[in-house]
């Protein structure tokens, strides 16, 4: 299937690892020219050889903070010049601290906001006169399945991926008319280097894959996802395929959503219900 996305340019925000990363390969294999920015310069310059080892046109790598608004004005503006216009936004942000709603104060609550949100919401807007002016355009917020699912040991990322969602439904309906589409990735536990590392303070004698095991059971497939499976998903929003998506939130949970209620199989509720006890 032809995505349409050769000579399209990208730009993916939290593209140095994870989802982000997986992204940013499968836009460079689809020919798409990619820009990923990135806070730490080691893992930025690793994943831009990660993905020119698949790209067909051009990979652009720069150390950012989009936390920083200024740096992040100024990298879209470079990619913008730099590749003469921008065509696909990805914005794969961090994740706030776990943990029930009462868990946390006020000032952590703005704290997330400011480190999650805001961020998003920056790139968004600063990205979209660019789209605009292409007369083509495609906004994508990986965010997490708590922008669809509640889980009540991940209160902040609820709080802070519902907000980003009622962002990108309202920019849909304002940008549409533009040829700019604006969706919303809602991945369920993926095996990224952030989930390795807190299956690993978690695991005992049956070592990390042993959680993963106990993480995938509440799956219609039996097991958690794969990088490269969120990847293809937002890969085919990005592309011309998916011209007439758009407003939406795509939960992709590997069936967990219609198995129950029960969150019990990730590991920050594990903790959470047996503090309840």
């Amino acid at each position: 299937m032809d995505l349409g996305l050769e000579n399209k340019v990208a730009l993916i925000a939290g593209g140095s690892s994870g989802i982000g990363l997986a992204v940013a390969r499968e836009l460079a294999a689809e020919g798409a020219h990619v820009a990923i920015g990135a806070r730490d310069p080691g893992r930025l310059a690793a994943a831009e050889r990660a993905v020119k080892e698949v790209a067909r046109g051009r990979v652009h790598a720069t150390s950012v903070d989009i936390a920083d608004s200024a740096a992040t004005h100024h990298w879209i503006d470079e990619v913008a010049a730099e590749f003469g216009g921008l065509h696909i936004v990805v914005i794969s942000g961090g994740s706030p601290p776990t943990g029930n709603a009462a868990t946390f104060a006020i000032s952590d609550y703005r704290a997330a906001v400011d480190g999650v949100l805001m961020p998003a919401v920056d790139v968004a807007l600063t990205a979209l006169p660019h789209l605009r002016e292409s007369r083509w355009g495609r906004v994508l917020f990986v965010a997490s399945e708590t922008a669809s699912v509640p889980i009540s040991g991940l209160a902040m990322s609820g709080v802070t991926r519902a907000a980003i969602v009622r962002f990108a439904q309202s920019l849909a309906a304002e940008v549409g008319r533009d040829g700019v589409t604006v969706n919303v990735l809602a991945p369920s536990a993926t095996r990224t280097p952030l989930l390795e590392r807190v299956a690993a303070q978690r695991a005992t004698d049956g070592g990390i894959e042993a959680q993963f095991d106990a993480m995938g059971t509440h799956t219609a497939v039996g097991r958690i996802a794969r990088p490269e499976e969120m990847a293809a998903v937002a890969t085919f929003l990005a592309s011309t395929r998916a011209s007439y998506i758009t407003g939406t939130v795509q939960l992709v949970d590997g069936g967990a959503s219609v198995l129950g209620p029960t969150s019990a199989h990730l590991p920050w509720e594990a903790d959470v219900h047996a503090e309840s006890e």
